[in-house]
Parts: C-alpha cells; sequence; structure tokens
C-alpha cells in the first residue's frame, strides 16, 4: 500500500478515446455500486476547449451510450457528475499548465492520483511539469498506460522521466487485462487448489499456448497502430503478462512485490528469440482482404492508405529456461482479422506412459486445460472417458470437457470493466495488478531481439486473408515439432 486512499483524481485525456470507452464507464461502475470514497472528487484535463458544465454534458452522452440501459441509474449518474471539475491544458503551453495547477491545488485534500490517458511521449512532460508545480512530492501517484515507450532505449527514457518526479513506488504502469477477472481468476486456480498445482510444470505438461485474437481491424487507429504492430501493441505487454502468470512460482503473500518478483523472474528466464532463431522461432503476418463472420473487409494496407511492412498478426515459440519449465514449448499468437475474438491459455498435459487400450485400437488423447478469458469466461478440462454402450467389438474412449461456465456459476455478480478494479486499487494505492519498471524494460529486451533479428534479415510480414489464422508458416512453425494450434 503507498499512501492513504486518494482523494483527488485527475485524468489527463479526459475527452480521449479511452476516456470515452472505458475510463468513464468504469467510474460510473463504481459509482453506482457506492464503491468511490466518499469525498473523490474527479478533475478531467485536455486540450478541449470545455468548461465544467462541458464536460458534465460530455460525460452524461457518454454513460448514456456505453452503459446498457439496464444499468443506467439516474441518480448515480447525477451523484458522478457532482464530482467532476474540468480544466483545459496543454503541457506545452504555460499559462494553462499553471491554471491545472492551482485547480488540483484548490480540488485537493489529501493523496492525488494523476492518470495519464495520453500518447506515452507526453508522459516524461507532464510529470516535469506536475513537479515544476510542486505537484508531484509525497501523497502522489501517477498511472501510466502502455506501451511505455517503443524499444528498451525508449522505455528506460520514459522511465527515468517519469521517476525524477515520482518515486517508483507511486508509479503504476497500467496493462488493463491484468484488471480483467478471468486473468486473476487464473492465480486463484494456480495457487488456490492442491489439484492443479503439483502438476504444472515441465514433468506434466507437454506445451502452453496463449492466444490473443481480434476480429477487427485497425478500427480508424491507423497512425498509431501502424507505428506499433501486432508485437508492440499485444504481445510485448498483454501475451508476456499472461505468460507471467500461467508460468510464474508461487509468489509467498499476494502482495504487489512478492507478485511482480515471481513474474519478473519468469521475464528473465525466456530464451531469447535472436538473429539466428527468428526463422524458425517466430512468424509476422499482415492480414489482406477476405472475409470475417461472412462479411467481406479490406486488407491492412487498404485500410491504411499507403504501403507499410507493420505485422498484424505474430506467433513465437518461446522457452522459460528453469527448473519448472525447461523444454516446453511456449507458443503465443496474437493478430487482427481472425476468424473469432477470443482469449485462452491452453495447456496440453503429457500423453499417459502406457496405454492399456493400445492392443485394443483405442486412441488415448491427453488430457488439456483451458482457460478462456473473453469474450466468455470458463474452465474447461478434457478427459477421456468410456463411450456408453455394451462394448461388443471392443472398448470404446471418447474426449469430454468439464465445463465450468463462470458466468453462468456467478449469473449473480456483475461483469465488471477492468479498469473498475484498477482504478480502485490506484485510489487506495494497491499495485499489485500494476506492472513495475523492471518488468517493463524486461519484456523490452526481449521483444527487441526479435526486432533486431528480424532486421538483419530482411524479413517482411507475410500475408494471409482476413478472417483466418494467420499466415501458413505459423502452421508450420508448430507443426514442426509435433503440436497443433487450437482452433
Amino acid at each position: 500500500m503507498t499512501g492513504n486512499p486518494a482523494n483527488l483524481l485527475t485524468i489527463f485525456g479526459a475527452t480521449g478515446d479511452l476516456a470515452q470507452r472505458m475510463l468513464l464507464p468504469s467510474l460510473y461502475g463504481l459509482q453506482r455500486d457506492g464503491l468511490l470514497p466518499k469525498d473523490l472528487r474527479i478533475l478531467g484535463t485536455a486540450r478541449s476547449e470545455l468548461d465544467a458544465q462541458g464536460f458534465r454534458d460530455s460525460v452524461a452522452a457518454t454513460i448514456e451510450q456505453r452503459v446498457a440501459a439496464g444499468e443506467s441509474d439516474e441518480a448515480s449518474i447525477r451523484d458522478l457528475l457532482e464530482r467532476l471539475d474540468y480544466c483545459a491544458a496543454a503541457v506545452d503551453d504555460e499559462a494553462s499548465m499553471n491554471a491545472l495547477a492551482d485547480a488540483i491545488a484548490k480540488a485537493r485534500n489529501g493523496d492525488v492520483v494523476y492518470h495519464l490517458s495520453t500518447a506515452p511521449r507526453f508522459y516524461a512532460p507532464i510529470c516535469e511539469a506536475l513537479g515544476q508545480r510542486g505537484l508531484g512530492g509525497a501523497g502522489t501517484r501517477v498511472l501510466l498506460e502502455k506501451p511505455i515507450g517503443h524499444d528498451l532505449a525508449s522505455s528506460i527514457a520514459i522511465n527515468d522521466g517519469v521517476t525524477r518526479v515520482f518515486d517508483e513506488d507511486r508509479v503504476f504502469r497500467v496493462d488493463h487485462y491484468l484488471g480483467k477477472e478471468g486473468v486473476q481468476n487464473l492465480i486463484s486456480l494456480r495457487f488456490g487448489n492442491a489439484l492443479f498445482e503439483p502438476l504444472w510444470n515441465a514433468r506434466h505438461i507437454e506445451q502452453v499456448q496463449i492466444t490473443v485474437a481480434e476480429t477487427v481491424g485497425v478500427e480508424g487507429r491507423g497512425g498509431y497502430y501502424d507505428s506499433s504492430g501486432a508485437m508492440r501493441d499485444m504481445l510485448q505487454n498483454h501475451l508476456l503478462q499472461l505468460l507471467c502468470l500461467t508460468a510464474m512460482e508461487p509468489p509467498a503473500h499476494f502482495d504487489p512485490s512478492a507478485v511482480r518478483n515471481e513474474k519478473l523472474k519468469v521475464l528473465r528466464s525466456l530464451r531469447l528469440i535472436g538473429r539466428n532463431e527468428v526463422g524458425s522461432e517466430s512468424v509476422a503476418g499482415q492480414y489482406t482482404a477476405g472475409a470475417v463472420d461472412g462479411v467481406a473487409v479490406p486488407g491492412y494496407l487498404s485500410d491504411l492508405g499507403h504501403a507499410s511492412h507493420t505485422e498484424t498478426f505474430v506467433a513465437l515459440r518461446a522457452h522459460i529456461d528453469n527448473w519448472r519449465w525447461s523444454g516446453v514449448p511456449f507458443y503465443l499468437r496474437t493478430g487482427k482479422r481472425m476468424p473469432r475474438r477470443c482469449t485462452e491459455i491452453y495447456l496440453q498435459f503429457r500423453a499417459v506412459p502406457h496405454s492399456i487400450f493400445a492392443t485394443s485400437g483405442v486412441r488415448v488423447e491427453p488430457n488439456a486445460m483451458v482457460i478462456l478469458l473473453q469474450p466468455e469466461e470458463r474452465i474447461q478440462l478434457t478427459l477421456m472417458h468410456k463411450t456408453p454402450g455394451l462394448d461388443r467389438n471392443g472398448l470404446r474412449l471418447a474426449q469430454v470437457a468439464l465445463d465450468l461456465d463462470v458466468d453462468e456459476q456467478f449469473a449473480a455478480h456483475r461483469r465488471r470493466l477492468s479498469y473498475e478494479r484498477l482504478y480502485l486499487d490506484a485510489i487506495e494505492g494497491n499495485g499489485t495488478l500494476f506492472v513495475r519498471r523492471d518488468e517493463t524494460e524486461a519484456a523490452w529486451q526481449w521483444v527487441d531481439a526479435i526486432f533486431d533479428g528480424w532486421k538483419a534479415s530482411g524479413s517482411t510480414p507475410k500475408p494471409y486473408p482476413a478472417g483466418t489464422w494467420g499466415p501458413s508458416s505459423a502452421v508450420a512453425m508448430i507443426e514442426r515439432h509435433g503440436h497443433s494450434w487450437r482452433e
């Protein structure tokens, strides 16, 4: 825990896309359920020239548009709007930043959380401006959105700029996947059940697949995405965080330092995929015209409007060189314009050491566990089971699934947006679900080696039709090792 519960949340970029889609609806959800501190004030700031009432009107319209009709409550909307204020500011405009500083000082009556929902290039300048005005000392903390930089060097520069004003334990780096219920349930599944943890190692697990697939294209974010690509946008943060939670050792306690120390050990155990390995251990792709859900969609270059070698798909074969996971391949895959939207972790267990059914022609398939995180949350465990019948022609087995539908099991509980939990933790100073600086930089170091390998080999993304599971070379990469993607 860092400091006391905050009584002021200041959102930079309060009129931007992330605020409209996630931040404001999340604050509304917390308000409606009575979870926001009674005296919390929310100060929005952006370049947009609005007054306080104009911002409140905009927030009301956003909630009406983004919140389901059955969850909309007029009294809760009114109570949220009463917490809001607004001050237009730009970090390169001295007068407006002075006005913002005055507004913060006036509203502050305790700890302050600054949420920088802006482009990462503004993080250090904003923090510097806050520090110059005496607004970055004890009792303040700052939330940073991913990606933290474009590579290791830029990540270090941003982190250096931020930590000149905010001590590391007051810097909360957001990966919104860590706020998802299913991602946190992964920790509960592993470390809260004696059944699974003894099997969670190379002795019993054959392979692990982590897939984050999107059906959408760049959706009007072409400028940002083309400078980022699938590797920086998704794999460097989301997939590697899922990898860490899947592979980490049990932390001594469920607290920020213990959890993040174990994640860091995983990142530092990842075998580098460098110039000699990228050809066999990585595949980059870029979608072309095709069809998703029966609807024709254009290719990436048409969406973008110009030539580009940016990857919209990445598949990797990773290895964690430690005692628990030695020899187990971790296949990571993410892409746009995939056949279905899903985030899932698939663990295939090793085959039984000896099949007593082999002489009768019965094939025994390996057990597997599938942890689905979105669009629905469920856990499936596939087992071999006798097919009902008299077996006059011999015993028959079939794979069956033990299926826990989390949404059905906990139907009485509302599914929360990830930022609801992240905001509460930041307001209370709990950093467990946020990413530490050394994690971010270790992830960049690993990813940079892959980029260096691609550049050295002159490789460019392989085309794949929209609505498919990526280039054929991604299939070849995994099948060379006797495995197949789960589709």
